[in-house]
């Protein structure tokens, strides 16, 4: 393994951790995370079906979705640089506490016959905010809960556990809200951070950088520190090759999940058990891979070539996509891809906790964060105003053959990736 980017002392390096399974603070934070997301699988559902029939307004949902981005964009890096700067488990708690406050109080507006769509709109901006900050600070704690060794595991287990929340989530989410209301659903979602609040409260006090690595003299501004994170990310290779891999990657991948949407219709007809089948395919292949990883992961004697090499596989795979004419045999292409998307992302994550210094964590993440909530609306705006041009089928290949030439210039420049054991 490389020697880590910054030689600060760090304490899940040289304590003595339990096994995932065995970790109790690990299984209450994994928990906490999950229900969450779970949870918000109902509101993402509820809230977009509540603005459709209400205001039948495709452009007022877009606001919506713009406003989170921007905020997303804006706030990232900041809300890292907090993660780096006060106890994580306190933002936690926090964020929690007022996250469960605000879905109660839109999920009361939208119980309501008329209800003025600023103010929805406000209040999912509030909800998405207070999101923003729990995010890093959760994501940069894992290495502090069950330290380095036990690290591949633990993210393995959190992207696991999100592809079942989310796969599972979604299919209930639409089924409560048919049966209850939007309203009903949103509240469940409050119920979840409740849930959430109490479990990382169980967890009990894990180390922070706030108490780590500084004492009340070497305190530095917020605006010390939030210029030293994006100069962290600037300046080290490792660092800039993740900034740079990973947004573009997810720049590439989401168009073409659409894509294969619109393809499934258009041009393999598929029936409503095939489209179904299609859309649990990039999932269920993300969670064998993620298995893989989970129970066999210390094996891979070069996990940073894994990463190249299976970057180097998307986008032959979605040229050949492109060529297909049956849905019969797009199925197994498409869980193929989601299989190898996996490595690509996962092992790059496990990767970013090992060698990012623990107290720099918080700040990476929020500004990788940012950039990647940009990435795919960016793609999706491009690739749907082309499509309709030039037919799904041209930009399917077209982005595969994009990815392919970027897969080997990832090869070819990002070798501190590549080299990675």
């Amino acid at each position: 393994m490389q020697e880590p980017l910054l030689t600060s002392q760090n304490p899940a390096a040289v304590q003595s951790y339990p096994t995932v399974w065995r970790n109790r603070q690990f299984l209450l934070l994994l928990c906490s995370y999950s229900i969450s997301l779970f949870g918000n699988t109902f509101h993402s559902i509820a809230l977009s079906l509540w603005i459709l029939q209400t205001t039948g307004s495709a452009k007022l949902m877009a606001v919506v979705t713009v406003t989170n981005l921007l905020l997303s964009s804006f706030l990232g890096s900041i809300a890292g640089t907090f993660a780096d700067r006060i106890n994580r488990r306190t933002i936690m708690l926090i964020t929690d506490l007022i996250s469960f406050g605000f879905v109660l109080v839109l999920a009361f507006f939208i119980s309501l016959p008329l209800s003025p769509f600023v103010v929805v709109a406000l209040l999912t901006g509030l909800i998405t905010t207070s999101a923003l900050f729990q995010s890093p600070a959760y994501q940069s704690s894992i290495i502090n809960v069950v330290g380095k060794e036990q690290i591949q595991k633990a993210v393995g287990l959190i992207n696991l556990s999100e592809n079942i929340c989310r796969t599972i989530g979604f299919s209930a989410g639409g089924i409560f809200v048919a049966t209850f209301g939007a309203a009903d659903a949103i509240i469940l979602d409050g119920v979840t951070f409740l849930i959430s609040f109490l479990l990382v409260l169980s967890a009990g006090s894990f180390p922070s950088p706030s108490s780590i690595n500084h004492s009340p003299k070497e305190k530095k501004k917020f605006i010390d520190d939030l210029i030293a994170g994006i100069l962290y990310i600037w300046r080290f290779p490792f660092a800039k090759a993740i900034m740079i891999m990973l947004p573009t990657l997810t720049l590439f991948f989401m168009p073409s999940l659409m894509l294969t949407q619109v393809m499934a219709v258009k041009v393999w007809k598929a029936n409503p058990f095939q489209f179904g089948l299609m859309e649990s395919c990039i999932p269920l292949g993300y969670m064998i891979g993620s298995g893989i990883i989970l129970l066999w992961g210390y094996r891979i004697k070069n996990r940073g070539g894994v990463v190249i090499a299976s970057l180097l596989t998307i986008g032959p795979m979605y040229i050949l996509l492109s060529l297909i004419n049956t849905a019969i045999v797009a199925i197994p292409v498409i869980l193929l891809i989601g299989f190898m998307f996996s490595f690509c992302t996962l092992l790059i994550n496990i990767i970013l906790r090992l060698e990012v210094s623990e107290e720099l964590q918080g700040r990476v993440f929020g500004v990788l964060g940012s950039i990647m909530s940009v990435a795919p609306s960016v793609g999706l705006a491009i690739v749907s105003y082309y499509s309709d041009i030039f037919g799904p089928r041209s930009i399917m290949s077209s982005l595969g053959i994009l990815l392919l030439l970027f897969s080997i210039l990832a090869f070819a420049k990002l070798k501190i990736i590549r080299t990675y054991h």
